[in-house]
């Protein structure tokens, strides 16, 4: 299916692709610290909406 240049680049590029966000997120660490306060409210609010649709579907089944 694959050749074992492709799996070999695939590794590569895996690997040089985490170190670069590892890289880029700690140089921008205080700006999100100073942007981004309470951000996880976003991300509650988006599951609590997700739950909120589970919940009116599982009520208008029955």
């Amino acid at each position: 299916m694959f050749t074992q240049g492709q799996w070999t680049f695939a590794g590569f590029f895996v690997i040089a692709f985490i170190v670069a966000m590892i890289y880029a997120y700690r140089k921008d660490l205080k700006l999100h610290k100073i942007f981004y306060k309470r951000s996880y409210l976003v991300l509650l609010g988006f599951l609590a909406f997700i739950g909120l649709l589970f919940v009116i579907k599982v009520y208008l089944k029955h």
